[in-house]
């Protein structure tokens, strides 16, 4: 299933109307509701221009008594994290546009990179060389057999996977996995 212009144009109007992500779902066909709310979400349609203090699950013309206490006494739902998805594109960026937007953290620290100091020196001549061969592939460029080693900014349009043939059993190259696990006590040793 895609996102086409009409059926994006859809889902605002139905979201507009004061439709559920569920009605909206079943009438958009293929698709499912958590689906409805990450578009209406990424579309920037949370806010709902009537029915204040609607329910998401609720359409405003047909609120049942029963189901408005049953709303008034429920907590309201927090929203739930769910797995990054792919990017879409609602609508053409205009010329000039940069071409991607910057990412914005999830909240969740970046785990330590070791630092130059903790890798070996011949470890670091060996990933500044591997470095010049790598393929520099994008995120949906990896497969299973490819060097999922990050190098650069993720926030840059200059951000690549090195992308060369993996080490039998590792996420990594040769030279990636020469840096990425090494005995802790050399670490601790070049700290020092």
């Amino acid at each position: 299933m895609s996102w086409t212009d009409e059926r994006v144009e859809l889902l605002k109007k139905m979201w507009g109307e004061g439709q559920s992500a569920s009605q909206i779902a079943k009438e958009l066909g293929g698709v499912t509701r958590n689906a409805v709310i990450g578009k209406v979400h990424r579309l920037g349609l949370s806010n709902r221009t009537s029915g204040a203090g609607v329910g998401e699950g609720e359409p405003k013309q047909e609120a049942k008594p029963e189901a408005k206490t049953r709303t008034a006494r429920a907590k309201p739902e927090k929203p739930q994290r769910e797995a990054p998805a792919k990017p879409v594109k609602a609508e053409p960026e205009p010329a000039g546009a940069p071409a991607r937007k910057q990412i914005i953290p999830a909240g969740q620290p970046l785990p330590p990179q070791p630092s130059a100091n903790e890798i070996s020196p011949e470890a670091l001549a060996k990933v500044s060389e591997i470095e010049k061969k790598a393929r520099r592939l994008t995120l949906m460029e990896l497969t299973e057999r490819t060097c999922k080693w990050p190098v650069g900014d993720p926030a840059t349009d200059d951000f690549w996977f090195c992308g060369l043939p993996v080490q039998a059993g590792k996420p990594y190259c040769e030279a990636h996995v020469s840096v990425a696990f090494q005995p802790m006590s050399s670490r601790r040793d070049r700290k020092r």
